[in-house]
Parts: structure tokens; sequence; C-alpha cells
């Protein structure tokens, strides 16, 4: 019985593209369909992906499958075909299958070379090195014994050469196809051969004149020379002691064996060789010279190949054709297989960019300065003067003067060679015309240029630019002493002067809060910016007011009063009173806000007399005028993204104040773009940056959009001495701080909601004069859960449309809308954007189901990611979903939630959501337990972050009386507290009125 199950005949014809076409018939002499074909014959062809990337062609009623050329020499010497089926090849009309055995022998052994008749057609083509086959061993015969015996390699020549053109030419292609596929199928590999043949690539295949194809192989270094000698092209320079002497250009040849043995070889007109070499060199020589003439004129230029022959090389040669043959001919030549020598000097004159150096004067720039009296700052004026340094030359504004006068690019100064590139001459001569040395570089100048190492590629000129492979200079700063200690202060940690903390500052401050507030302090003596930027809850407030107490212990010592402008949110006005009273209570704060604030004259006077002056964002930009009128000793802004808009108002506004001194705070410099930073850095140093499309231009285009490494490393050095940015993960912080830290957030209410709580406050107090009992609790238990409402959306209270938002969100000015009306939604809004930028994810509890909704849909939209809320309708099955959600470490970054809003009854038990590391109180609950439950959903075992807690605490209020009361723990027992609200419900009238009205110094 037969072993095979089926009988398919093969025919196979090759195209002149290397492409084989393939069709078959079954023993019952029918065609067989391609689609089942190409399942039987590539059923283990892996390159084709088992037959299933092939083309079938539908061919006068045959289907025909298309193998491409790089495949067909690999499948076909291959022999993986299934074994239950006899398969027989159509060797009749296809006599090249004999040679597909030995044709993947080449290839695997890399018996190949490039074609050379396809080299001078502009192709790259690989052929089989027939020459080397005899030395590569058998290939392994296979089963069909296509192949004679394996002594008889050297018939391939014979066997290809009896085939038709079309055939042979297909049978190249695909060899050639099949070599690329296999030795340079990626861009490694591709790079790899360009990189080791040149000469391969070489532009205008001048490397091929003169030539035949085996001393084409040996002039790209494909194959090896076995002469004992080298042609090179050698540049003499002139000799120093002879004036009139000129370059000159040899021909020689190199020993191989000794390479310091150099042979002088002269050229006759017939192109045959003469000169005093060694007589085993006599044979080769003559062999070979005969094409060394031709390929030299087909590759040398024009200026070199006037007169005689034997004048190609051995004429004088010009300062300008040598400087040609320097810069470019020996480039030419390199590519073209020739090897050049040129003077030692040259390679280290390339290698050594040029130097434009502005060398700061002795006993220029920043000095010590006593009690803060005098500024340095940015704007001040360093003088300097200009040295050039070519080489190991170091030239004086007049020497390089000099040499440039003397029109010539190859000049001996000081017994040594200096190139002096016209490109780079007029580069240099631009750059020194635009900077006046006779009026001096100011220390922002000086500053970047060390920063940088060098300035910019200079610009092309306006009659078109430069070409791309231009020479280049560096302009570069030599400091003084002053400078260079100054500097060096900025960019090391360790280098700050040490500073005391003030004596009336309230407070202990952690060793990385000592080094900040120090370093403010530094910065404000040489009158630089600075914008502190630690991570939320690192207590940036704390430093700031520390350098306030500074400013106020100097004032003391001068006899001149400090006033300093601090700009801040609304939202946190309160806080930062509540702060500068409990940290620095000798500070003298002006709260400079509201509808009855002082103008003209009253304020001036006013904030003569006061230590800080303390207003928002909005009330700045309203009264930019009047702000403008005074020289502020220092300006801050808390919060300082909120000018990161530098084109609106409010951050022109800001700007535009005078002050000695600038300081911006913030834990998120850059949101979203780096047009952020540059308008945080335009306020602390104006300037220092450039104009807003300078910048865009220098580097905003090239990190956003082109992720240049070169440009990221600049702006880092930039911005990097002004900016102190500390993270909670720091290990010096990570030890220094507590495991859970607990901070109130006070916030003023909305002119909205004031204007409302006063309302309820005072329709309450109406109704207590009449009613009694239980009637008289249940109008109290109400008007609590109004002023609560109120406190944290007005919405709450009004029962709004706006509460129950549409799948698709709000447009973008009802969230704008929305988010003005309460402060706490705004401070959120800013705290979770924050903490978001630093990588960590929070909770929210909230005892509304109205404000939980609210805080989802706005964050979800501001943050463009999935918020999640849980309260007390939320089934168990979603609930478990939630939290496994909000757990993950796995999940893409977009199906990731970062935000678990919860309500402090649902949530506030019971859960483990330890991916947390930030826990906000949005409302206030009266007993200190829940809360402190609520908290430990992030404060447990598992744990590894330290867990910052927010309660925020509305200015004024209810909210803010209960939390005096919790704090001090004197006027009402620990066990009423912490019960139920009922004890509310039990006060007179007159202690109502003082616990619910709302106190006007705070709103």
């Amino acid at each position: 019985m037969s072993q095979y199950t089926e009988t398919i005949t093969v025919h196979i014809r090759l195209t002149a593209y290397g492409d084989a076409l393939i069709y078959g018939d079954s023993s019952m002499n029918y065609s067989i369909p391609g689609q089942m074909l190409k399942q039987r014959l590539f059923a283990w062809h892996e390159a084709s992906f088992y037959g299933t990337e092939l083309e079938v062609q539908h061919v006068q009623g045959t289907d025909i499958i298309v193998l491409p050329s790089e495949q067909v020499i690999p499948f076909l010497a291959g022999g993986e075909l299934l074994e239950h089926i006899e398969w027989i090849w159509d060797e009749a009309h296809a006599p090249w299958l004999r040679s597909i055995p030995l044709l993947a022998h080449c290839i695997e052994a890399k018996a190949y070379v490039p074609s050379f008749t396809a080299f001078q057609a502009g192709k790259l083509q690989w052929i089989w090195d027939v020459e080397s086959l005899g030395t590569l061993g058998a290939p392994e015969a296979s089963e069909s014994e296509l192949m004679p015996e394996s002594a008889q390699l050297t018939e391939l020549a014979r066997l290809l050469g009896s085939l038709e053109k079309d055939e042979r030419e297909g049978v190249a292609t695909a060899f050639s196809a099949a070599v690329s596929q296999r030795w340079y199928g990626t861009e490694a590999e591709a790079a790899d051969l360009r990189r080791e043949y040149p000469p391969l690539f070489a532009p205008g295949r001048s490397v091929a004149a003169g030539l035949d194809a085996r001393a084409w192989l040996i002039a790209i270094g494909w194959k090896a020379d076995t002469a004992p000698f080298r042609p090179l092209l050698q540049l003499l320079e002139p000799a120093p002691e002879d004036d009139e002497s000129s370059w000159q250009l040899k021909l020689v040849l190199q020993d191989k064996l000794d390479t310091t043995r150099l042979v002088s070889v002269q050229l006759a007109d017939d192109g045959y060789a003469s000169g005093p070499w060694p007589d085993a060199w006599a044979a080769q020589v003559r062999e070979r010279s005969a094409g060394w003439l031709e390929r030299l004129s087909a590759i040398l230029p024009a200026g070199l190949r006037t007169g005689s022959r034997d004048d190609v090389l051995n004429r004088p040669l010009t300062d300008e054709a040598a400087w040609q043959f320097l810069t470019t001919d020996s480039q030419r030549l390199l590519e073209g297989g020739w090897q050049v020598l040129l003077p030692a000097w040259w390679e280290a004159a390339t290698r050594k960019k040029p130097k434009l150096r502005a060398k700061v004067r002795a006993g220029e720039g920043a000095g010590e300065r006593t009690k803060g009296s005098s500024l340095f700052g940015l704007d001040s004026i360093v003088q300097f003067d200009w040295r050039v340094a070519i080489g190991d030359a170091d030239l004086s504004e007049s020497e390089f003067a000099e040499l440039v006068a003397r029109n010539e690019r190859l000049v001996r100064f000081r017994g040594q060679w200096i190139a002096l590139d016209p490109a780079l001459l007029a580069q240099i001569r631009r750059a020194m015309a635009g900077i006046d040395s006779t009026q001096g570089l100011s220390f922002q100048d000086i500053l970047q240029l060390h920063l940088l190492g060098n300035a910019d590629e200079p610009e092309g000129d306006a009659s078109g630019g430069q070409p791309e492979d231009a020479a280049r200079f560096r302009l570069e700063v030599e400091l003084n002493a002053h400078l260079l200690k100054l500097i060096s202060q900025l960019g090391r940690q360790s280098e700050w002067p040490a500073l005391d903390p003030p004596d009336g500052l309230q407070a202990e401050l952690r060793a990385y809060q000592q080094d900040g507030y120090a370093w403010l302090a530094f910065l404000r003596r040489f009158g630089l910016g600075a914008c502190l930027a630690d991570d939320m809850g690192l207590g940036k407030t704390v430093q700031f007011i520390a350098y306030l107490l500074h400013l106020q212990e100097m004032a003391a010592e001068t006899g001149v009063r400090s006033t300093s402008l601090l700009i801040c949110p609304t939202s946190v006005l309160g806080n930062w009173q509540k702060e500068l009273s409990r940290f620095a209570p000798s500070l003298k704060v002006l709260l400079h806000y509201g509808s009855k604030r002082e103008q003209g004259d009253l304020f001036r006077e006013e904030a003569r007399q006061a230590d800080v002056i303390l207003t928002s964002f909005a009330t700045a930009t309203l009264d930019q005028e009047l702000l403008q009128g005074m020289t502020w000793d220092s300006i801050c802004l808390d919060e300082a993204q909120n000018i990161k808009n530098a084109q609106t108002k409010q951050s022109t506004a800001v700007r535009s104040f005078p002050a000695r001194h600038r300081i911006a705070l913030t834990g998120t410099p850059i949101e979203n773009r780096l047009s952020e930073l540059w308008s945080i850095y335009d306020f602390i140093n104006p300037g220092y940056l450039g104009s807003s499309r300078a910048f865009s231009n220098r580097f905003m285009n090239a990190i956003e959009k082109e992720h240049n490494e070169q440009r990221t490393m600049d702006l880092q050095k930039l911005v990097q001495p002004f900016m102190l940015r500390r993270k909670k993960k720091d290990p010096a912080i990570q030890l220094d701080l507590p495991d859970k830290n607990e901070m109130k957030t006070y916030i003023h209410l909305t002119s909205e909601q004031g204007a409302l709580y006063d309302q309820i406050v005072k329709e309450l107090m109406e109704r207590m004069q009449k009613l009694e009992g239980i009637e008289r609790k249940g109008a109290i238990l109400s008007a609590l859960t109004q002023l609560k409402q109120l406190c944290d959306h007005p919405a709450l209270l009004t029962r709004e449309a706006a509460l129950n938002v549409a799948a698709s969100g709000y447009s973008p000015s009802e969230l704008e809308a929305l988010i003005s009306r309460s402060s706490k939604l705004e401070r959120i809004l800013s705290m979770v954007k924050e903490l978001r930028a630093e990588g960590e994810r929070c909770l929210i509890f909230t005892q509304y189901i109205g404000m939980g909704r609210m805080l989802q849909q706005v964050l979800a939209q501001e943050l463009q990611e999935p918020v999640l809320y849980l309260n007390g309708s939320t089934s168990k099955t979603a609930r478990d979903r939630m939290i496994d959600q909000f757990q993950s470490h796995t999940l893409p970054p977009e199906e990731q939630p970062s935000v678990f809003i919860l309500s402090l009854k649902a949530g506030g038990v019971g859960l483990n959501l330890t991916a947390a590391n930030h826990v906000f109180h949005f409302d206030r609950w009266w007993n200190p337990a829940v809360e402190n439950q609520a908290t430990d959903r992030a404060y447990r075992m598992g744990q590894t972050k330290d867990v910052q807690v927010h309660k925020f605490i509305s200015l004024g209020t209810l909210e803010e009386r209960i939390d005096e009361m919790l704090e001090s723990k004197q006027q009402l027992s620990d066990q009423i507290i912490s019960s139920t609200e009922g004890w509310i419900t039990e006060l007179s009238t007159d202690a109502l009125r003082e616990l619910f009205t709302l106190r006007r110094d705070w709103a």
C-alpha cells in the first residue's frame, strides 16, 4: 500500500523580477484550486505565515500562487513539506531548480559579493561568488537529490549559464532578495552595512572609475588586497622655515607591514608609475598603477586636474585649493575607496569646536550685600572682554581681527596652524557685533551661557541661511571668582548659606523646610526670583511665613518697614489668615478683599503700616492700577498655576506689579504645557526665558512635539537654579514626615453663599421667637442641614437642575459657573489636580448625595478620567467592583480611577482603600470618631505611603465654630459632641445666634 494519500505535481516558473509563479495538478489530472494548494504546499512555511499571506491570481482558468522573490530560494531549499503527499516537481520546465540547494548554501555561508554591473547602473544587488565556492564545503544533499555530487560545486556557473536570459535574471534577483532578507533585513543590520562599506552607497559611483570587477571589490574593501602596499594621497603643508613654499598633494605607497614607511610615486602620462620602491613590489605596482590616475581624475575636482596628468598630484596648491582638499575633496576620496594622509593637526582642529568666550573682568559681579540693602538682579550689567579660541590658540579681540584681515583660510599662528572657516568667521563676527563689549552683558546672559555651556547655534543670515553642514562655534563665558561662587551656590544645596529660623516663628521647621526658607532668603539677597514647588503637604506656607519674618527682622535692623504682597486664590484667603496668625503673630496682616476694601491714599497709608498685604487673584486684577502704584519688598503668588495662561488679564496684571523680589508657590509648576512654566518664570524672573514666542520656538516645539532630549536638558539647566522641588517620596522627606498628617483647609464663602447664609440664620431666629418643643428642635435641625449644604454649594440648597446633569455632562460655560459659586468646589478641584500630577490617589467624603454627584461629574470632566462614587444606594456587586477597580495597579491609565467619592455613612467603615494616600473631608461631621473611621479607609495595614488628611472648613460659619469646639474641648464635653447633633437643639436662642451667625471678619 502506498504511503501517500495524494499526489500533486508542482509547476513553477520564475519571473525576471525573481518571483515564483506556482500552480499544481493532482494525480487525477485536474488543476488544484489555489487556496487548496496553498494550504498543502506551504503548511510548514512560517515566512508566509503558512501560506495565508501569499497572493493567488486567476489566469486563464488556472489559480497561480505568487511566492515573493526573497522567499523563493529559502522555501525551495528548505524541503519542509507535508509527508503524506507525494510531491512531483516539474523540472523539465524549471532546470534552475537544480541550482537551488547550492544557492541556499552560498547565502548561508555568505559566499556572495555586490554586483559590479548593478553598482555601475546605480543599484545595489548581490550575486553568488563562484571563486569562493570551493572553500565552503559541501551543502547537505536534499532527499530529492536535486544537486549532483558536492564536489561539483563549480558547476553552478555552467548550470545558470545555460538558462534563458529571463530565467537567469530571475534567479539572480531572487538570490539578491534572499541575501538582503537573510543578512540585512533589519534596520540595524542595514545600518551596519552602510557603516562598514560606505563606498557601496557613495553618490556618483566614482569609485568604479578605471576598475574591473575584482579591483573594484578590493577598492571598496569587500575583497582583501594581497599587495604588500597600499596607495595613499598625502597632503604636505608648507615648510615652517620657508614663507614662499606651498601646499602639495603627493601619491605615496605605504608598506602594510611598516606603516611608517612611505614611498613617493611619480605617474607618467601613460599612467604607469616610477619610484624607489622595493623590487618585490614592482610587478604589482605596474599591474595596478594604470588605473590609479583614471580613478583619481574621476574623483578630484577640476581645480586639481588642470595642466598635464602629472600635475594632478605634484604641482603646488594654493591656500584655497588646500582648504578645499581638507574640507571636501579628502572626504570624496575616502568615499571612493582611497586612503588619505592629512596633517596631524587637522584632525584636532576639526574635533575642537571654535569658541567665542566672554571673559568676565576681575572684580565684576555679585559681591556680598549688607542688610539686603542692594540687590544684584538678573538685569545687572557685567563687564567682559572678548576671547576667541580656535584649536589650541587663544586670541584676543585684536589678534582675531588681525588674522581675519589676512583673508587666509589656513594660517600659521604662534607656531601652529589655525583653520579659519569663512562661514565660522562670519558667525563669530555677527555674534560679536550683536553684543557691545563696551556696554557689558547682563547677569542673566552670563548665567544662561554658563548653565548651558554654549549658546544656541546662530541663525542663518538674511540672504538665505547657512547650509546644514556649515561650521559652528560655541559662545561661552569665563567667570571670575565672585560669579563662580554665586552660580555654584545656585546649583548646589550643600553650598546654600545656613540661616537660623526667625525668632518670631511659632513653629519648629523640619530640616527640609529650614533649607527652603534659607534658599528663599539666599535668592533674595541677589534679587533672584524663586519658585518653591514642593509637593502638597510639605509646608510651603510655613516656609514662606518664615521668609516674611526674616524680612521683618531685616527691616527692624534698618529701620525701614518691609511690605510684602501675597496673592492667592479666594478659596485659600482664610487659610492664609489663619496660618499667618498661628505661625507669625508678630506680622501685621492687612486683608485687601471684598466690597469694603480701602482704595487710593487710604489703602496706601494702611499698606505702609502692614508687613503683609493679603489679596486674591481676582481682586489684584480689579485693583491693578492701585497695586502698581507701590514697589513691594516682595510679591508672592500662592497656587501660582493660576497665572499659567500668560495671556489672561489676571496673569498680565500680576506680572505688572513692581517688586524687589518675586516668589511663586505651587505644587504643579507644569499641569499640561511648557507655556505654563514660562508664565511662572516670567513672573519670578521677567525675561529670563525670553519672550513667549522665543520660548515656544526654542523649547516648546522641540520638547513637546519633537521630544528633543538636548533641548529638554537645556531647559532643565536653566530652570533648576530658581526652582526648589521636593517630593514626599524623597527618602529624606519621607523619614521626616508623620505617618498621618492632618491639615485644615480654611475657605471663604462666595458672596452668593454669604447672602443665603445670612438669610437662613435670620429666618431661623425669627422662628425661634414663635416655636417651642418638637417644632423648635425640627426647625433648628432643618436650618443646620441647610447651612451645612450651603457651605458645600448653594445648588444643594436651591435644588437646582445643575444637580441632575445630563449624561453628556456640563457645557464649558455651565462648568465654569458651577465651580465659581463654591470656594470649596474650586479648592478641591485645584488640590486634586495637584495630587494627580504627582501620580497619587484620593478619597473624598461628603454627607450629601447631590454633592457627591456634582463632585463626580465636575472631577470627571476636569480630569478626563473615570471618577467613582459610592453611596447608600450602591449595590454590593457594584460596591465590590468599584473597590477592585480603585485598588487595581494593572488597569490601563484610561480605565484607572484615581478619585473615589464616598458617602460618609456608606463608605466610612468596612472598606480597604489603601491605594489612596489623600483623604478629603469635604464637609465636617460632628463626631470626630466617625471622621477618623473614614480616614482609616486609607490609613490602615497595607498602606505604604504617608496619608494626608484634608478637612475643609468654611470660615466664619457653623463649620468653624464646631471645629473650634472639637479642637478646644473646653466648651462642651466629649460625650455630648461625639454622640449626635441633638445637643444643638437644646441651646438657648442667644447661644444659637452665637453659633450660627456668620462672622463678618471672615466673610
